[in-house]
């Protein structure tokens, strides 16, 4: 599928052949529940009732707000949640948005992209 823009321009969803999502923010990016609820719209609309593993790319957002953390516990089309960060302030995002919520699906960060995607496609059991 060809990528989708979210967030108001801020990043990119796209369905791969092996039937991953990926959501891809921009450098920079301060992501807002706008753009977070967004990209979840989009995510739904394609997923059009199945359910897939997603993979979310923040190695360049700069910061998530409060809201924005908030809306990571509405339900959406993922079965599963990879979160792939490159340094140590992705993984403080990563860990604030899965602390203290109930997380609608299993959910976990990494900071290598294979690794997340062995993740994602492995037996989910």
């Amino acid at each position: 599928m060809k990528p989708i823009t979210v967030g108001g321009g801020k990043g990119t969803v796209e369905l791969d052949a092996e039937g991953v999502f990926h959501l891809v923010w921009n450098p920079g990016t301060v992501l807002a529940a706008d753009d977070v609820r967004a990209a979840m719209t989009s995510i739904n609309e394609v997923a059009d009732g199945a359910e897939y593993p997603m993979l979310i790319d923040i190695t360049n957002t700069r910061t998530v707000t409060r809201q924005a953390k908030s809306v990571f516990s509405t339900k959406c089309a993922a079965s599963r949640i990879a979160l792939v960060g490159s340094n140590p302030v992705n993984r403080v995002i990563a860990n604030f948005a899965m602390a203290r919520r109930s997380l609608p699906c299993p959910t976990q960060f990494f900071a290598s992209h294979d690794e997340a995607m062995a993740w994602l496609l492995g037996d989910p059991r």
